[in-house]
């Protein structure tokens, strides 16, 4: 073996060395990467179903608001109508009734007076 044999194989195994050094990183990172893909699918296949249910939910929501409204149209038509109604019998009643409110107080006024004049 020569000194070039001597050279060339120190520069080689130096070269090995070299390779094995930066080998090890790029064997971790491929292990992170492995890592990342395994957290992605977990995710992916939690989420979904997830996803899932949110729709439904929001579905059944819907179905519910639209029940919701129909009995606040259905309140909203009652109050109406009791409004109405009211105001009806305040006219129909409330006039007779005041005049006969009016003339007991008128009659009780008179009966009063009546009364101290006999005393």
């Amino acid at each position: 073996m020569s000194l070039g044999d001597v050279a060339g194989l120190i520069a080689a195994i130096a070269f090995v060395a070299l390779v094995g050094f930066l080998a090890l990183p790029l064997v971790k990172l491929g292990r992170v990467f492995d890592a990342t893909r395994t957290s992605v699918r977990e995710l992916t296949d939690h989420t979904v179903p997830v996803l899932d249910e949110t729709a439904t939910t929001v579905a059944t929501t819907n179905a519910q608001l639209v029940k919701v409204d129909t009995v606040t149209t259905s309140a909203a038509e009652i109050s109406q109508n009791v409004s109405a109604l009211t105001a009806l019998v305040a006219a129909t009643v409330g006039g007779p009734l005041i005049k006969v409110a009016a003339f007991s107080y008128g009659v009780r006024q008179a009966w009063a007076g009546l009364r101290e004049k006999i005393r």
